[in-house]
């Protein structure tokens, strides 16, 4: 009898866990599609930009991009050379060098790249700084000052997302520029004469609708490079605290977004 009891308290307990581990869960979800709102809100407001405002948003930008601009565009050239010459080479062993240049754009270009700038500032900059940001207001906390709720923090975060919208835009464009010209060295070398049935086959690949789908797809990557991050940042825990994070548990809700988004762009693109 006893031990029936203590099967059924330690089953009771771990229900109880696995219930408050729910509910913080969806708490942060919440959270943070409340943090999202307030800072998409934030970013369309004129006022956001006057009083001297612009010019930090302007600060933050340019210190989000240059230290990753070196190091970024000579990866995505290296990864795109040798996806470039696998996809090349493969097709031309199977007498397909015609769907060559299509596939590469569309796997390259459209879903390859965009996820790739995504992540890459996510680790190298959102992040961080949003570690950083959590780390100041623990501090501000344990020195008895006040921490501001969604809305006072907003304005806080703003120059933050900012900067992570713009790193990833910028660089996505980029890294998508240098593939192309990748490619067309690989498949035509430096001659000239093919530059305009090169253009017209990329321009077949980018009608409206993939354009269409590929600008909304790294919008939704940039804003959840910005927003995701600073809001499990800005989260009290349990107990009402700041304390440092799992970097992994962070990092996988924000995979899990971008996963999201880009499963929608491939139902879009190809369905």
């Amino acid at each position: 009898m006893r031990r029936m009891r203590g099967i059924t308290s330690d089953m009771d307990q771990g229900l109880r866990r696995q219930t408050r581990r729910r509910r913080a869960q969806l708490v942060a979800w919440w959270h943070t599609l409340q943090m999202g709102a307030q800072i998409t809100v934030l970013m369309l407001s004129p006022r956001s930009y006057t009083g001297g405002r612009a010019r930090t948003v302007l600060s933050h930008q340019v210190t989000a991009v240059l230290p990753l601009l070196p190091w970024f565009v000579v990866l995505s050239a290296l990864i795109s050379l040798v996806i470039i010459r696998i996809v090349t080479a493969t097709a031309s062993s199977y007498g397909l060098s015609q769907y060559a240049l299509e596939l590469l754009v569309r796997t390259l270009v459209l879903e390859l790249i965009p996820l790739f700038a995504a992540l890459f500032v996510a680790l190298r900059h959102a992040m961080p700084g949003a570690e950083q940001l959590r780390h100041q207001l623990d501090v501000r906390q344990r020195a008895g000052g006040h921490i501001p709720g969604i809305a006072g923090l907003a304005g806080t975060l703003l120059p933050r997302a900012m900067a992570s919208m713009h790193a990833v835009v910028l660089l996505a464009a980029l890294a998508g520029v240098v593939a192309l010209v990748i490619t067309y060295l690989v498949v035509h070398g430096l001659s000239p004469w093919a530059v305009p049935s090169y253009t017209y086959d990329v321009g077949r690949v980018f009608n409206s609708v993939v354009s269409l789908i590929f600008l909304l797809k790294t919008l939704f990557f940039s804003l959840a490079v910005a927003t995701v991050p600073l809001a499990g940042a800005a989260e009290p825990d349990e107990h009402g605290r700041y304390v440092p994070r799992s970097d992994m548990a962070e990092f996988a809700r924000l995979f899990s977004v971008l996963l999201m988004v880009e499963i929608a762009s491939l139902v879009g693109n190809y369905y």
